[in-house]
Order: C-alpha cells, then structure tokens, then sequence
C-alpha cells in the first residue's frame, strides 16, 4: 500500500470518528435535556403549583446543522407565535426563495407539513428554510442560517412538533373555541391568547402578572389588559 493511500484511509478513520463523536454528543445532549425537564416537571409538582401549565413542556429537536433540522420533516409542526414569521414563495425545481416577495405571514398555531429543509443565499447568509405547501403552492420559511460552516437553528423556537391540542388538552372547551375563532376573553392567560390572535408586544416595564399587550393579530390589532396572569380588559387596537 503506498504511503498516499494510507494518508488517505487515516484521513477517512479521522473523519468517521469525528463525525462518531458528533453524534453521540447530539445523544447525550438530548437526553440531558429530556431529564433537566423532567427534573423540571418534578420540581414544579413538589412546589405545589396549581396551574397545570408549569407541568407541560413541549418536546424539542434541538437541531445544529441541516441534516438534523430535516427531523422537520417526520411529523407535523405547529406555529408557537402567530403573525411573527414571514413566508417567501418558493421553487421546488430551482431550490430557490423569492425573498423580494412576502408571501405572508405564519398563523397562530398553525399546522404545517414541512417537506424539505434546505440553505438557500440571502442578505449575505445562507438561510436555512422549511418548505410546505399552503393553498396548493409552494413557500419557504426561514428557521435559522448558516455562516462558515457553523449553522445557528431556531426552529424549536418557532414551531411546536407535538399537537398543542394534546399538549394543553386539559383548557376548558370555552377557551379551545375561543382560540378556534381566533378571540381573546377576559380569564384567558397570556399563552391561550397567543395562541388566539398570535405574538403580542407588552408595554415596557411590565410585570409578568400585570402588564397591558398589544396584538398586531394580523392587521386586526387588540389591546388586551392583564391582571394576576388573567385578561381583564380586550379592546379595540390601533
């Protein structure tokens, strides 16, 4: 065997074992992150909280480069915060974003099937971007970039991959219908609203149980008054 041949075989083992490493590390980091919220989970029911949503917490992919991002692809997925992220047409043939066109925007959790995750070039980064089909076209949203070789991915950030319907099934059917009719009703909390009318901006210096938000709620905007992590007042924004 000639000294270039065995360069390259020891070359090749380097590799296998760095990308080995990787993986295991990709593992091991799951399952830290699996039992740090159940130990979560465990803490919050020794504390005694009466809210049951301090019990829930949603499942995570934690993705850190392309190939684990397309676990996107093996279930559906569900918008966490409506009217925050725009979509771009997109074409499947070219693999290609037409970022100089807004699409529109992703709906308070809203079901999508995520059929491919690729990079695509834009303002100088390459995006990464989940395609789906909506009214029967193809679009693209972005779920993180990639720089140098190093991807920064944020789409546990942006999508729910378990149903929030099963996830929060034990809310009232009143607030289940409120959220289907995309309303706010005083006795909501600050998640059941999101869910209904999507992200909402609060008034700087808020306090987590008292605070006045605002919903831009797709260009239907609500003014909605918190009290004890409870809505008081909805009205009528601008």
């Amino acid at each position: 065997m000639t000294e270039d041949a065995k360069k390259k075989i020891q070359v090749a083992l380097a590799l296998a074992i760095v990308v080995a490493g990787l993986r295991t590390g990709y593992i091991l980091y799951q399952r830290h992150e699996d039992y740090v919220a159940a130990q979560m989970r465990v803490a919050a029911k020794n504390a005694g909280y009466a809210n049951q949503e301090y019990y829930v917490t949603p499942k995570e992919l934690y993705p850190f480069d392309l190939n684990s991002a397309k676990q996107l692809e093996q279930q559906p997925v569900w918008v966490k915060e409506g009217y925050r992220y725009t979509f771009y047409p997109y074409d499947a043939s070219r693999k290609k974003a037409n970022f100089e066109y807004e699409a529109g925007l992703l709906l308070p959790i809203e079901k999508l099937e995520i059929q491919d995750v690729v990079t695509d070039a834009a303002g100088g980064k390459r995006q990464v971007m989940a395609v789906f089909q909506k009214d029967g076209k193809s679009c693209a949203v972005p779920i993180g970039f990639e720089t140098d070789g190093q991807y920064k991915i944020y789409s546990d950030e942006m999508f729910y991959v378990e149903d929030p319907h099963d996830l929060y099934k034990f809310w009232p059917s009143d607030v289940w219908q409120a959220i289907a009719q995309h309303e706010v009703k005083p006795g909501m909390d600050e998640l059941q609203a999101d869910f209904s009318v999507g992200m909402g901006v609060p008034d700087a210096g808020a306090s987590s149980a008292d605070k006045t938000v605002h919903y831009p709620n797709g260009g239907k905007p609500l003014v909605v008054e918190y009290s004890g992590g409870k809505a008081t007042e909805v009205k009528t924004g601008t």
